[in-house]
């Protein structure tokens, strides 16, 4: 049997096998090679599944990685598409949404069957002490779940802190995009935008259930960034940068020169992270040292806490500059 089109014959199986080819130059064309870079283990997880490029693109820019998709419950997963949808507005084909699950069933049937292949090529002493090793990193496992879901606020932003550290970001130049499993400084910045899209969603829900709306980025803000599946976002690291990105959004010309004499000169984030201090001092002293002034003002840092360092940074150079200004005085 053959498909018509005008006056040609296909073959529907050929037809159909193309549709969804895993090709950046014929899903999207908008979507470059390098969008697909970094996409931890993604694009092997979906490439027979009809997932299209861009999609797949889009769930790594979420922060998920092949693995943590595979750990993931179906309801989880259910969740994340949708987040998918609601943050980036890109509608998922119902295939996708199929495929993705599918995907993840068959990576977690070919991760059982390597791992049962291991036991049957262990000899018959050494069976029991691997169930034994993995029991035991299971029990570890639940207890680390269950202590969890007792931890306070203060604990579990704690951990967040210490999972940030795993893969840390590098000093990037503007544009430039990070290699393998660190993040880079524009990806950092788009967090913040990504940041006050959230805010906007939970004044609206608030809105609409009458309730009081938050004017700032509150706890309430990254809970919900976290329900959405945005785990990238957290509390630690979002207040450990707002300065920087503060900079960024006052001072580009300043912030882009600081990123790429870091980048030059090899230093790492943190660095760069301390440097961003002074010119946004500097700023301020413009302004009467208010640095709040200066945040309130600004339409998209007025959604932001001031960190308690840059005021106090502030502060110490307004005493300074009086002091000094007190001791010309004196001395004429």
């Amino acid at each position: 049997m053959y498909v018509v089109l005008g006056d040609r014959k296909m073959d529907p199986d050929a037809f159909t096998s193309t549709l969804f080819k895993w090709d950046s130059r014929t899903i999207l064309p908008t979507c470059s090679s390098s969008l697909m870079e970094g996409t931890g283990g993604l694009k092997e997880l979906f490439h027979a599944y009809g997932v299209r490029y861009y999609t797949a693109a889009k769930v790594a820019e979420l922060g998920f990685t092949a693995r943590t998709l595979v750990d993931m419950k179906e309801e989880e997963l259910e969740h994340m598409m949708n987040s998918l949808s609601q943050i980036f507005r890109w509608d998922l084909l119902v295939g996708e949404r199929y495929g993705i699950k599918a995907a993840v069933r068959a990576e977690r049937r070919r991760i059982q069957d390597h791992h049962q292949l291991r036991i049957d090529s262990l000899p018959q002493e050494g069976v029991q002490q691997h169930k034994e090793a993995v029991g035991s990193t299971w029990d570890v496992r639940k207890r680390m779940r269950s202590r969890s879901k007792t931890m306070s606020d203060e604990e579990e932003e704690e951990e967040e802190e210490e999972r940030q550290r795993e893969h840390p970001f590098i000093v990037t130049e503007p544009g430039e995009v990070a290699r393998g499993k660190k993040n880079g400084l524009d990806y950092l910045f788009h967090l913040y935008e990504q940041c006050r899209d959230f805010l906007i969603q939970v004044q609206n829900i608030a809105k609409e259930s009458g309730q009081k709306c938050p004017t700032k980025v509150t706890n309430e803000v990254f809970r919900y960034a976290k329900k959405a599946g945005a785990h990238c976002i957290n509390k630690p690291k979002m207040r450990h940068y707002v300065h920087c990105y503060a900079l960024h959004c006052l001072d580009k010309d300043t912030s882009n020169q600081l990123r790429r004499q870091f980048k030059e000169t090899g230093q790492k984030v943190g660095a760069w992270r301390q440097a961003c201090y002074n010119p946004l001092v500097a700023i301020a002293a413009l302004h009467h040292h208010d640095i709040d002034a200066i945040f309130n003002s600004h339409p998209r840092l007025s959604i932001w806490y001031v960190p308690t360092k840059l005021r106090q940074l502030c502060h110490a150079h307004r005493n300074n500059s009086a002091s000094t200004s007190t001791h010309h005085h004196l001395l004429f």
